[in-house]
């Protein structure tokens, strides 16, 4: 078996729509922010008459599945990351990595996680994986009283590849402190889309847009990227051929893996 072989065995994800991937990892089996709902809308907890809407189906269900060991919640308070699906979906796993202020709302088997703070798994073969909670933010400098807390996740293990997911991060100068804690990454699951809302900050990024994965994955030294989160969502504004335009331009083409 080659080395490249060996790896992406090691580190096999899959990306099922929005932001919910299925991470194979240690003989462990993760999935990000949980999402099955069918099209629809949500309304938003702001003022004005303000949705989300939900334009794609899922292509799973949580059954689908199958068993499922923990789940990295990168925030519990918008429904294109947890949505009701994903949601009745959570007590059925053994535990839920979020943010702190996303574990005090959940309760149960929600385990809050500070920036920089770990968490262990344990491998089925006796070893451990360990989950740290990375930085992040979800839109401009001072955004958090109004977009809420949101974390993103650095999986690492004794003989396997890193693996970073980003959660719903518009903030360059975060991936830039993970690098210089944990690069060269193995894999990125790059939650991009360049979302946007026109009435809220004035238009600004709430996630990374394409040029903006481009750098992180620079600045990751990233082996491969996995684009999550850019498609079954009005404010995603850029979808796959974006993504792969901008990642030509940059030279790093051959990094992408859109693993459907």
């Amino acid at each position: 078996m080659s080395g490249a072989s060996a790896t992406s065995e090691k580190t096999d994800v899959r990306v099922y729509g929005g932001p919910t991937a299925l991470i194979a990892y240690g003989g462990l089996r993760l999935v990000t922010d949980p999402t099955f709902d069918p099209p629809g809308e949500y309304p938003m907890p702001l003022p004005g008459d303000h949705k989300l809407v939900k334009t794609g189906p899922s292509p799973v269900t949580a059954a689908d599945l199958g068993r499922v060991d923990a789940v990295l919640l990168s925030h519990d308070e918008h429904d294109d990351n947890l949505d009701n699906s994903g949601r009745a979906f959570l007590p059925e796993v053994p535990v839920v990595f979020t943010t702190v202020s996303g574990a005090g709302r959940l309760g149960g088997n929600a385990q809050g996680l500070a920036f920089w703070e770990t968490a262990e798994l344990k491998r089925p073969d006796g070893g451990t994986v360990t989950v740290t909670a990375v930085p992040a933010r979800h839109g401009p400098v001072g955004c958090e009283p109004i977009s809420g807390d949101v974390v993103g996740f650095m999986l690492t293990s004794d003989g396997l590849p890193s693996i970073y997911v980003s959660g719903d991060n518009a903030a360059l100068e975060h991936v830039k402190e993970i690098a210089d804690k944990f690069a060269p990454v193995d894999t990125a699951v790059l939650f991009l889309g360049g979302a946007r809302m026109d009435f809220a900050f004035d238009n600004a990024l709430l996630t990374l847009d394409s040029a903006q994965g481009a750098e992180a994955a620079k600045v990751l030294g990233a082996r491969r990227v996995v684009p999550a989160h850019f498609d079954s969502w009005a404010h995603f504004k850029e979808g796959r051929h974006e993504i792969e335009a901008a990642f030509t331009e940059a030279g790093l083409a051959d990094r992408l893996d859109f693993a459907r």
